[in-house]
Parts: C-alpha cells; sequence; structure tokens
C-alpha cells in the first residue's frame, strides 16, 4: 500500500493507481514484494530540515529515503522536495512529471538494494531508473 502526504506543497498530479502498480511491478523484478511505503511530499525548506535533522546534511536534496525493510518484504519513507525536482527537471531539459517519477522510482531502487553513492554505482541507479521508467511506459499503453 502506498500512503502520500504533503507538507507546504500540494498534491502532484499522478495517476496513484498507475504509480502503485508500476511500483509493485518494480519491486517484484528485483524479486521483492512492495508492502507499506510513505511518500511525503515537502518543499525545499522542509527537505533541508529532515536533511539536517536525519542526516545531519546542511544542503537541499531531490530525495531522502528510510528503509524500513525487512527481507524481501520493501517498505519505508521517502521524503521528496517538489521544488527540487522542478529545478533538477529543468535542469537536465526534463518534464516535471517524468522528473517526478524518475525520483519516486529511485527511492525504492534504494530500498530494493541499489546505491549511487559509490564508485561506477551512480551508472547502475541510472540504468536501474531508466528500465523502470520504460516499464512505466509500457505499463501506460
Amino acid at each position: 500500500m502506498i500512503e502520500y502526504q504533503l507538507e507546504n506543497v500540494s498534491m502532484p498530479d499522478l495517476d496513484e493507481y498507475h504509480v502503485e502498480e508500476w511500483l509493485e511491478a518494480v519491486a517484484d523484478s528485483y524479486g521483492k514484494e512492495l508492502e507499506d511505503m510513505t511518500y511525503r511530499f515537502c518543499d525545499d525548506e522542509a527537505m533541508l530540515a529532515y536533511n539536517r535533522e536525519y542526516l545531519g546534511h546542511d544542503y537541499y536534496t531531490d530525495i531522502i529515503t528510510f528503509d524500513n525493510s525487512i527481507g524481501d518484504i520493501v517498505s519505508g519513507d521517502i521524503l521528496i522536495s517538489l521544488d527540487t525536482v522542478r529545478s533538477n527537471a529543468e535542469e537536465v531539459g526534463a518534464t516535471y512529471q517524468r522528473e517526478l517519477l524518475r525520483v519516486i522510482v529511485h527511492g525504492l531502487l534504494h530500498l530494493c538494494g541499489i546505491d549511487d553513492k559509490g564508485p561506477g554505482e551512480r551508472e547502475i541507479m541510472e540504468a536501474a531508473e531508466n528500465r523502470a521508467l520504460d516499464l512505466y511506459d509500457s505499463l501506460e499503453g
């Protein structure tokens, strides 16, 4: 089950049923079962406060993922700054909607065991994001 929470922002335009179906399919492709997920959409200032409080970082980011998974059961809390998603979309020449989907699945991919901080890991994450986005498109059709 996916729950959405809002902090200082309005709910983005998402087909919630389609997104849940998609995320379940992505988790399944990694041999995982999607259980309880909470996506908290917020603004940059809220994200900065979370970053400082929970990670000790003093900078803005698009996403923070908290892993509550047990074994192959994927569960977590994912914080997403819609302000940073919008600015990242402009920076990379993507639509806001596409960038939002990329960030949404990015959090799930972390919960499935994909990292992006070490040498070569960013490329692995980007490839996984692209495969997931292709799956989204195929489920939509």
